[in-house]
């Protein structure tokens, strides 16, 4: 989708997590979700996961 691009691959996939609860997406910064100092807007939580990248086909 966005390898040709480093800056569309930074933007699509870079810094955005999504909630565990509710699968919600936010973006920020890794060492915030580190230390759960960052909580999701529609659960509460504070557990998150990064964003998977999407696999295209060659």
């Amino acid at each position: 989708m966005a390898r040709k691009f480093p800056a569309a691959e930074n933007r699509t996939v870079k810094g955005i997590f999504v909630c565990k609860r509710c699968k919600s997406k936010q973006r920020t910064s890794a060492t915030k979700v580190v230390l759960r100092a960052v909580k999701c807007r529609g659960c509460g939580s504070r557990e998150f996961r990064a964003l998977r990248k999407i696999k295209t086909a060659k």
